[in-house]
């Protein structure tokens, strides 16, 4: 990881790191959630069941959301996509893995990835509890994140 190319991304000790941090986390949120939504989607509508329906959420979601990491950096420090991943894997990893869990988690408990169909009231009860969940567990994650320059802000 390059110290200089990081230097360019604004998220050092100065400035409100919180306000900084809760920003990164809620780039990380719109990744998560468009994948995260599209995978119980496409599960519970063919009747996947609940752990692959997960499983397939989780794994777009990190899709959606390391591409929304990627091609802003990329753009911005006019890099490679490739050169962009190694900028910002270990911070999109980390954000996004806890942002995961914890979504899937609360949507388990609240029943949503159980539904029977996307046209029932709990599917989505169940995402719009995932959803700040996911955004509060991923928040201090960042922080720590960002204050450690392991997270390229975006």
């Amino acid at each position: 990881m390059n110290t200089q190319t990081h230097s360019h991304h604004g998220h050092s000790a100065n400035g409100n790191s919180l306000v900084t941090s809760a920003q990164a986390t809620l780039h990380c949120l719109i990744g998560c959630v468009i994948g995260e939504v599209a995978g119980l989607m496409i599960g519970i509508t063919l009747g996947l069941g609940v752990w692959i329906s997960m499983g397939l959420a989780t794994i777009l979601a990190f899709a959606s959301g390391m591409t929304l990491g990627l091609i802003p950096v990329a753009r911005r420090e006019n890099v490679s996509m490739l050169k962009a991943l190694q900028i910002i894997w270990i911070g999109e990893v980390f954000s996004i893995g806890v942002m995961e869990l914890v979504m899937n988690a609360v949507d388990y408990s609240v029943g949503g990835v159980q539904a029977g169909s996307i046209f029932e009231s709990v599917f989505w009860i169940g995402i719009a509890a995932a959803i700040p969940a996911g955004f509060l567990a991923a928040w201090p994650v960042n922080w720590w994140l960002l204050k450690r320059n392991l997270k390229a802000c975006h």
